[in-house]
C-alpha cells in the first residue's frame, strides 16, 4: 500500500475540475476559475487551455488550441516546423481573433489559374473593411501584366483619389503614347525647371491663351497678370530646383 503523500495516491487538487469550464468551451478562463474559488494562473491576462492537442515529428507539427509564446493569444489551428519562423496560424481570441496568419523565413509563392481563360478572375483579394498593405521593406514591387488597371471609386472630395509618391523620380519609358485627360483641370508645376519639346511638331490650343512672366511681379500688365505670379510663384522647401 502507497504511502499518504505520495503521487500514485494523493489528489491532486490543483488541477481544474472538468466542471469549471462553465461554458463549454474546452478553454478555462479567468472569470470561470474565480467563481470556483481559484485565482487565474499564471496571470489575468494569460490564455489557458487544457484541451490543446498537436500530432507532428521532428519535421512539423499540427496543433489544436496552442497558445502562443507570449500567453495572449490561442491558435485554433497551427501548422509550424522545427524554424519557429515557418508556420501558419488560424487564431481564435486576444489581440489576433480571427487573424489568419502565415510567416516564412524563404520565399511565398502562389500559383493559380493553369485551367481558366484570359477573361477570368482568377485570384481575388477583398479587403470588405479597411486598407490592403503591400510592403516590400527592402526590395522593390513589380506589376506585370498584358494590362494594368488603377481605378478609384470613392465618390466626393475626400474620396476617388490616385496618388503617387517618389522621393526621387517619377519615369515614365518606352511607352508610344502618354494620353491624359480630365474633365475639369489638367495641372503640370514645379519649383524648378519644366522642359517641353517636340521633335516634328508641337500644337498648343486653347480658346484662351494666357502667357505670364515674371516680369509682371515687378509691374503689373493689363490683364493682371500679377495675381499669376502670386499663385503660381511659390518656394517649396521640401525640393530642389534643378540646376
Amino acid at each position: 500500500m502507497a504511502k499518504p503523500g505520495t503521487a500514485t495516491n494523493q489528489v491532486l487538487t490543483r488541477l481544474p475540475k472538468k466542471s469549471q469550464d462553465a461554458d463549454g468551451d474546452g478553454i478555462i478562463s479567468p472569470q470561470e476559475m474565480q467563481s470556483f474559488g481559484q485565482d487565474p494562473n499564471p496571470t489575468v491576462t494569460a490564455k489557458q487551455n487544457y484541451t490543446a492537442v498537436k500530432y507532428g515529428n521532428d519535421k512539423g507539427t499540427l496543433r489544436f488550441g496552442h497558445i502562443h509564446k507570449k500567453g495572449d493569444v490561442t491558435s485554433g489551428c497551427m501548422l509550424d516546423t522545427p524554424d519557429g519562423r515557418h508556420q501558419f496560424s488560424l487564431d481564435i481570441d486576444g489581440q489576433r481573433k480571427g487573424w489568419t496568419t502565415s510567416t516564412s523565413p524563404g520565399n511565398f509563392s502562389l500559383v493559380a489559374g493553369e485551367d481558366n481563360t484570359e477573361p477570368e478572375d482568377t485570384i481575388f483579394i477583398n479587403a470588405v473593411n479597411g486598407n490592403i498593405d503591400i510592403c516590400a521593406t527592402n526590395g522593390k514591387i513589380r506589376l506585370q501584366a498584358t494590362d494594368i488597371e488603377l481605378i478609384a471609386v470613392g465618390e466626393g472630395g475626400s474620396k476617388g483619389h490616385i496618388k503617387c509618391t517618389a522621393t526621387e523620380t517619377f519615369s515614365v519609358y518606352e511607352t508610344k503614347k502618354i494620353i491624359l485627360d480630365s474633365k475639369s483641370l489638367t495641372k503640370i508645376t514645379s519649383t524648378g525647371s519644366i522642359n517641353i519639346a517636340a521633335n516634328t511638331m508641337m500644337k498648343i490650343y486653347g480658346s484662351l491663351i494666357k502667357a505670364v512672366t515674371d516680369a509682371c511681379s515687378v509691374k503689373n500688365s493689363k490683364t493682371n497678370g500679377q495675381r499669376e505670379v502670386k499663385e503660381n510663384n511659390v518656394v517649396s522647401t521640401t525640393s530642389t530646383p534643378q540646376q
